[in-house]
């Protein structure tokens, strides 16, 4: 499986875990829903500082999130 889509798959499991919708992590993110959503379906690829923002507000790993044990 491509990283961009295992990347996207932890980040929307960690992101419904902790009850927060795509559009409220968008508005953090200054970006719209749908190009939010692009993350989370492989689309687009993740920047550091999103990486890092994200594991901290999500409290995840960048091992978690990118699917290493």
């Amino acid at each position: 499986m491509d990283i961009s889509k295992i990347v996207g798959e932890n980040l929307k499991r960690a992101r419904t875990e902790k009850g927060i919708t795509q559009k409220q992590i968008a508005a953090e993110l200054k970006k719209y829903q749908s190009d939010y959503s692009e993350y989370e379906t492989g689309k687009i690829q993740l920047d550091y500082e999103k990486i890092v923002y994200l594991c901290k507000r999500f409290d995840v790993t960048p091992n978690e999130l990118f699917g290493w044990e």
